[in-house]
């Protein structure tokens, strides 16, 4: 195990880099001018001039990004355009706030899905299967920025049940664990939680049925096991498949928050990155896009450890 671990340690270094190279090129190759978005239209061109050279702008790319990488494996992702303030200190803090936002519809999507597939899985009647089939459907198919719009309306405009947008009570900067900051999380929540709770239904639904009909399961029952033992072996069973999916998923709600914080004003990376997109903040949009991409590389890795400790029988080459 120790092993294994280690080799894909290993093996994420030209991954990583490779990475770092294409954020650094997708970036750049996007239209506009940084500077423009700091200076007057009238701005004299000395005072552009200087400001490139501050920033590094007026180097060739290659020179930019070998600069830019040296500087990043340091641990300094360099200092925002826009606010002034250092970059790693933006997205630590927006990093912190997504991962709050992100473990909350983790737990709510994957219990719940858990829940719901096992359920219509064992169902005997078709109408359980099917309403659960539906809603998993439903939670593929609505767009969860429209969802968060809907939720906003409904229950903060038309019936001030919870607030609208904010991390916290009276432009909070940090998070507590307390029910005013909870009410802030509730809709964020269900909005992002919708996706993965539609897959994570389907996958959970379709693997257990397909174990239940495996000759293991008619062995349990002739050996007098109850209902409940069973269930363990079939969700043992069905934990690294299920295991591979939630990865993906806990990834895929990391990196594609940034429509939902926008619309609640989550202070999280998808809040920062849409704000830097519209200032042209390359230094933000650098730093966040790669402790995003790490973060997806480190969680897939995480899995399939956690997949080999959960089923030995699976073999990594």
């Amino acid at each position: 195990m120790l092993l294994y671990a280690l080799r894909r340690l290993i093996y994420l270094v030209p991954v990583a880099f490779g990475v770092s190279l294409l954020v650094f090129a997708l970036v750049h190759l996007a239209p506009g001018d940084p500077i423009s978005a700091i200076v007057p239209p009238d701005a004299p061109k000395e005072v552009v001039d200087k400001l490139k050279e501050y920033y590094g702008f007026d180097k060739p790319l290659p020179v930019q990004y070998g600069r830019w990488l040296l500087v990043t494996l340091s641990g300094d992702f360099g200092t925002s355009i826009g606010t002034g303030r250092s970059v790693a200190q933006e997205v630590g803090s927006a990093f912190g706030n997504t991962i709050i936002l992100a473990i909350s519809a983790c737990t709510l999507a994957f219990s719940l899905a858990v829940f719901l597939g096992t359920a219509a899985a064992y169902a005997k009647s078709r109408i359980v299967d099917r309403l659960v089939t539906s809603i998993s459907l439903v939670g593929v198919s609505v767009p969860h920025f429209w969802l968060a719009i809907v939720l906003v309306i409904v229950f903060s405009v038309e019936l001030g049940m919870l607030p609208p947008m904010g991390l916290g009570p009276e432009n909070a900067t940090g998070w507590r664990l307390d029910w005013p900051h909870i009410q802030h999380m509730i809709l964020p929540t269900i909005a992002l939680s919708v996706i993965p709770l539609g897959v994570m239904t389907r996958t959970v639904r379709s693997t257990i049925k397909e174990i239940l009909s495996m000759e293991f399961v008619t062995a349990l029952q002739a050996k007098g096991m109850n209902d409940r033992q069973i269930l363990f072996h079939v969700l043992k069973n069905a934990a690294p498949v299920c295991l591979a999916v939630m990865g993906l998923q806990a990834g895929n709600l990391i990196g594609g928050s940034i429509l939902i914080e926008t619309v609640f004003a989550w202070p999280g990376t998808g809040f920062l990155l849409n704000s830097a997109i519209f200032r042209r903040d390359l230094p933000i949009l650098q730093g966040t896009t790669l402790v995003l991409a790490f973060f997806f590389m480190m969680l897939n890795l995480t899995v399939d450890v956690i997949q080999t400790m959960v089923d030995p029988r699976i073999k990594r080459g």
